[in-house]
This record gives structure tokens, sequence and C-alpha cells, in this order.
């Protein structure tokens, strides 16, 4: 009843231990990430980074404070003590990074990065159909990367490749300085232009209407007809000092498959998430949003890790089945023993359940390194159980060969092949003073007696010294 339990309780582990491939090896750390666009990597670290570590050291549980700077971004990783819960650091950091406003370059924001870990990137996949990069990146950005992200478990959606579309305004120099036109000028306008204005209410007809202006930027159209100035009563455009166009925002990489540049993204999970559900709950809501998506556009995955923890899994269940056919072979085989194939076979899925209920309550994830080693303390099991079995064997063999003699004595009432003078050996005890005087066995107990003739003694091994049980009889002799 007990193992029962047990094994009910192991299964139930096994279906709650989150479930992944690759083991999980990072440092319990916070990333802080702050962009700078523009600047070199010595101006990120002197206007960003140092100050930033400098900040972040000393918070409760900070092991260490590693950071590094490139061109355009800073990235800082704030490690914490393994015994620290990831969302108390991650709040630590937060509250510190709200001091940032007033030590940082004016516009400069730093933000959290995910609540993931280094191997959190579970499921790749491409945007493909009939239209350009921009329009795709858009229809990721916009569209597909919201709907995953609200997959349970799924700490970020990132999109990659494509580039984005942007508003691009290219100045003409000369024309600027024939209207005598100061470049800031022309910066401020598209700012002050590109916004929405509200105002209070107006009653009418026993209502409220409601007063705002809208001046947001919605074509290319809007911005050529912002004003600049006006020179003689005449106001001065942006479209007659600059080329106004739809152009790719700057980039530093890109997505290949096969040769050809695409638009893609990237699901990441959360920390301590069950990877196996979570690709498997994203694949659910591609095929929900599918028909959403424009004519011809269509989701193709190209990275699924389901495919790895499947096999990985598989190699556990192969090996476990694959022990447990080599120990009942082994045994038919070699000891010709059916009962004892349960003492050796029962154990093993017992002890991998076990094994999982630990895994469970400590923290552990299934991986490839945790699964190996089940993996490989099977065989070890196997050894034992067989070393143990065969063990046992032996030693019921050897005492059965040591006790057939006291054994056939006590199968029933023996008389006709036993009733022959009993007579000990020479230090076998008393004599028998008549030579009709014998004993006859039953139920492993001597009666002396005197009713059978006894012409040609017989002379056997005295089995009173032979056996406890025989030497419990000792008294039943009779002189």
């Amino acid at each position: 009843m007990n193992s029962q339990i047990l094994a009910a309780w192991g299964y139930w582990a096994l279906l709650k231990t989150p479930i992944d491939a690759i083991p999980d090896l990072s440092e319990n750390q916070v990333i802080v990430y702050t962009d700078w666009s523009g600047r070199s990597p010595q101006e990120v670290e002197d206007q960003i980074t140092y100050p930033l570590t400098t900040n972040l050291q000393g918070l409760a549980g900070v092991k260490n404070v590693r950071s590094s700077s490139a061109f355009g971004f800073s990235m800082i990783n704030v490690i914490f003590e393994d015994n620290v819960d990831l969302y108390f650091a991650r709040t630590r950091v937060l509250e510190r990074l709200n001091l940032a406003s007033s030590f940082l370059p004016e516009g400069v924001v730093p933000v959290l990065g995910p609540d993931a870990t280094g191997v959190g990137q579970v499921f790749w996949y491409t945007v493909e159909g009939p239209y350009d990069g921009g329009t795709l990146h858009s229809l990721q950005d916009w569209f597909i990367k919201y709907q995953l992200n609200s997959v349970a478990g799924v700490a970020e959606v990132a999109s990659i490749g494509g580039w984005v579309r942007q508003y691009q305004i290219d100045v003409d120099p000369a024309k600027l300085r024939g209207y005598n036109i100061p470049l800031s000028t022309l910066v401020s306008a598209v700012q002050r232009s590109n916004s929405n204005v509200g105002a209070k209410v107006l009653e009418v007809n026993d209502t409220e209407e409601a007063v705002r202006g809208v001046g947001l930027i919605n074509s290319i159209a809007d911005i050529n007809n912002i004003a600049l100035k006006a020179s003689g009563g005449t106001p001065v455009y942006i479209g007659n000092v600059a080329d106004v166009h739809l152009g790719p925002e700057f980039r530093r990489g890109v997505l290949d498959k096969a040769g050809k540049e695409v638009v893609g993204g990237v699901v990441v999970v959360r920390n301590g998430a069950n990877a196996l559900e979570i690709i498997h709950a994203v694949k659910q809501k591609i095929k929900a949003l599918e028909p959403g998506l424009p004519k011809g556009v269509h989701i193709i995955p190209f990275y699924d890790r389901s495919d790895l923890i499947r096999h990985s899994v598989d190699t556990l269940k192969t090996a476990l089945i694959e022990e447990i056919v080599l120990v009942t072979l082994a045994h038919i085989l070699f000891l010709w023993h059916f009962r004892s194939i349960l003492v050796v076979t029962l154990p093993l899925p017992l002890a991998v359940l076990c094994s999982f209920l630990f895994m469970h309550y400590i923290g552990i994830s299934s991986n490839i390194m945790s699964l190996g080693g089940i993996a490989i303390a099977i065989g070890v099991l196997v050894d034992a159980g067989i070393v143990m079995t065969e063990n046992i064997l032996r030693r019921a063999e050897q005492y059965y060969e040591a006790h057939r003699a006291s054994n056939f004595l006590r199968n029933g009432y023996h008389h006709s092949g036993l009733c022959a003078c009993l007579r000990a050996d020479g230090d076998g005890g008393k004599a028998f003073p008549s030579p009709s005087f014998h004993q006859d066995v039953c139920d492993g107990w001597f009666h002396p007696h005197c009713s059978h003739s006894c012409p040609h003694p017989l002379h056997l091994p005295d089995p009173w010294k032979a056996t406890p049980r025989g030497r419990q009889s000792l008294d039943a002799r009779a002189p």
C-alpha cells in the first residue's frame, strides 16, 4: 500500500516538474539595459555604465555587478546570491533605478531585461508573405508579438529581421540657408506638430461635446505641410527645404533563412516555467491567430525545442524499458527463477518516480543532465538488484544442501526406509544395547521402539548432531 501511495505521489510530481532539454547553468541575475543611440562606447561608459554600476552596488543579496559598454547601448548584469528570489531581486533593482533620472543624461531611461534565463529562447518562427520586410516587421511588432505575449509563461517575444519603418526627412542645407532657417527650428516644428491636444467641453443641446485638437502625423503629406516660418507673408513648409519619404531604421543585424533575409520572432519563456507546455500553448495561439493575418502571410516555425525535449524523455523511457527486459532475460536464462524478477524490476520505475518527487520539491527541472543521471542510476539499481537476488538464491541453495537430510526426515512419517536399527557413530552419544531397538521418524521427532526385527543394523550419520532439530531431540533417545 505504501508503495502504491509513493508511486502515485511520484507520478504527480512527474507531471508538475518543469521539463526542458537544456539545463540552466546561468547565474541568478537581473539585466539592466540602457539605449543611447549614436554614442561611442567611451561616452556610454562614462555617462551611463559607470554611474549605474556604482549605484547598483550594495543592494541586498548582490554578489557581483558586471557591466559592458558598446556603441549606442549599455548592458549591466547584477548577480545575486543563489538563495535570493528572482522577483525580490528585480524589485530591489527597480527601486534603485527610480533614482537614475537624477544622474543620467536627459531622455535616457534604463530598463530591466525579461525575467528569463540564458536558455529561455525555446521557439523561433518566421513571418513570410508577399510583402516587403518593413510591412512584415510592422505586422510582427503590432499584431503577432502582442498575441503571443499573452500566452501564460512567456516572458518576452522579440522581433528579428526586416526593418522598422519610419518617416525620414532629408534636409537640403542650401535651401535652409536660403530661407535663413536653422536646423533646430525644423526639428522643433516636427515635434510640436506630432501631438494631440485636449480642451474642455461645449454644452450643445443639453449634451457635452469634448473639444480636442488632432495633430498626429499620419502620412508624408502631413510632414510636408508643416510650416517652419513665414517669409513676406508666404509660409515656408518642410516640403520646401527637405525631401520626406519612408525608409528603414538604422540596423546592425539581419535574420537569414536559406540565404534569404526574412522577418521573424523569438519566444522567451519565464524563469522556472515548463518549456514544453509553453511551446504547445504558443503553437495553439499561432493556429488561432493565423486566420486574422493578411492574405498570403504565414507563421512558419524554424526552431522548436519541444522535439529535443521529447527525445530526451524518450531516451529515459527507452533506457528503463531496456533495463527491465534485460533483467527479465537475465533471470530467466541464468537464475531460472521467475518470482525474483519482480524483486528487481518493480523498484526501477518506483525509483524513477521518487527521483521526480525530490526534483519537484527541490526545484530542479527535468533536462538532459538530470534525465541522463536517472538513466545511469537505473543501471546501478539493476546491477545491485541482480547481485542481491543471485546472492539470496545462492545462500538459499547452500542452506537447502546443508539441511537436506533434516528436511527429508521431517516430511511426514518415514518408517520403511529408516526403521533399520539406527545406531549412533562412535561419538554420537549413547549406543543402543539391543540390535532390534531403533527409532522411527514422525513429523521430525524420533520415536524409539523395539517392535521390528533388524538382523542387519544400518549405520548412518547421527542426525541429532547434524541439525538443531535433531539436537533438540537428544532426550528422545533411550538406552
